[in-house]
Order: C-alpha cells, then sequence, then structure tokens
C-alpha cells in the first residue's frame, strides 16, 4: 500500500506517520506539507511546499497511491470565519479535488472532530467549516472516502502538539490520560489508534463513512 500523508509534522500527523512506517503492509510514504518531518526513512519521502494550497507544482508526482490521509488542521481561536474556511475548507478541497482526479481508486481520510455539524447551520463556527469540509469530500468521486472524528487525542511515544493550550492542557493532565483513555473511550485516544485505524479503514473499509471516536478506538 502506497501512502500519500498530509500534515506529518502536527501531532496526529506524527503519529499516523509512526504507524506507517511500522506497517508491513506501507511499501511507501509521501509527506506532503509546509515544513519537513526531520525524519530518515527507507519507506519515507517528503515534498515541502509553502504555498500548500496550490498542487501544480507537484501534481505529476501525486498518482498511484491507494490511500490519502489528510491530517492537516489549525484551530480556529482567534480567527474569522473566512480565515478558518480557507485554511480548513478551501485547501482540503484542492487537495482532495486533485487527488481524486489523479486516484479514483484512492481511500481519502481526513480528519475532523467531534462536535463536526454536518447540517452547516450550527451555532458553532469551527463545527460548520468542518461540516461543510466533510459533506463536500463525501461528495467526491474517490474509491472511497471516509470522515474522522477524534475527540481528546492522547500523544504518545514522545509527540506533542504544537499548539501551546494543547501543549499545557496534557501537561495538566498527564498523570490522568492513561486513566482517561481507559475509562472514556468515547471520548479520548491516542495518536497510536488513529493512525492504526487509518490504515485498517485503507485496507479493509469502514462500517460507514463517519467514525466517531469510539469507533476509531474499536478499529
Amino acid at each position: 500500500m502506497r501512502v500519500l500523508l498530509f500534515g506529518a509534522t502536527g501531532m496526529v500527523g506524527q503519529g499516523v506517520l509512526r504507524e506507517c512506517l511500522l506497517d508491513p503492509d506501507v511499501t511507501g510514504v509521501l509527506a506532503v506539507g509546509r515544513s519537513a518531518t526531520g525524519q530518515q526513512h527507507p519507506k519515507l519521502r517528503e515534498l515541502v511546499l509553502r504555498d500548500l494550497p496550490d498542487l501544480s507544482p507537484i501534481e505529476d508526482q501525486l498518482s498511484g497511491f491507494d490511500a490519502c490521509f489528510f491530517c492537516l488542521g489549525v484551530s480556529s481561536m482567534g480567527m474569522t470565519e473566512e480565515r478558518y474556511r480557507q485554511v480548513t475548507y478551501d485547501l482540503t478541497l484542492v487537495a482532495a479535488r486533485t487527488l481524486a482526479k489523479l486516484n479514483p481508486e484512492m481511500t481519502f481520510i481526513y480528519v475532523s472532530g467531534m462536535g463536526t455539524d454536518n447540517s452547516e447551520r450550527g451555532r458553532t463556527m469551527w463545527a460548520r467549516v468542518k461540516g461543510k469540509t466533510e459533506n463536500d469530500l463525501l461528495r467526491l468521486p474517490f474509491h472511497a472516502a471516509c470522515m474522522f472524528r477524534p475527540a481528546m487525542i492522547v500523544p504518545l511515544h514522545g509527540i506533542r502538539s504544537k499548539t501551546r493550550l494543547y501543549r499545557l492542557l496534557y501537561t495538566a493532565t498527564a498523570l490522568l490520560l492513561p486513566s482517561l483513555y481507559r475509562w472514556f473511550p468515547k471520548y479520548v485516544t491516542t495518536n497510536e489508534q488513529v493512525g492504526r485505524a487509518m490504515l485498517q479503514v485503507a485496507r479493509d473499509g469502514a462500517p460507514k463513512a463517519v467514525l466517531e471516536n469510539a469507533d476509531i478506538n474499536a478499529l
């Protein structure tokens, strides 16, 4: 299986990349992002693209992939809806439309979030934008598309969030996180679990198009 990974330097993406490199079924990973991962591995190749929404400079290198794991994402804190839509909906759909054209047999997996609003009319800005993103991704002509909606993600294996607020939260609750993960599978997962669940969906398909936190842990 050949995997295309967007957002490999983020907390979720780092965990997904780790699981891809460990999985014997994965023969190669192409990581696309604004910065390099700093990792070296026989399976890993990277493309650094400063103007990420414009994939035309690398389009000739984006064919022949079995799965795309789209882990790019930013916090909506302090953003207007217009700006958040640009960096969430617009960027994701530009990439996905290109990939659907080049890899119609691909499984496309998008990391959304618990509470995403598929009605696109709710009161929470980020949830509306994520909901529209999910809806429009599911309309694209991929072999399969699956929306992952994790809740709280516990970072493992020394991986840390880029977001300062999240780092402070994880530090403050570090001793409780293993117990929270065991006691509340509906609301807590790990970046390892997310990565393994993505690989499972890419191999065998998903039971439904939208997977909530408990579904991710079950996979």
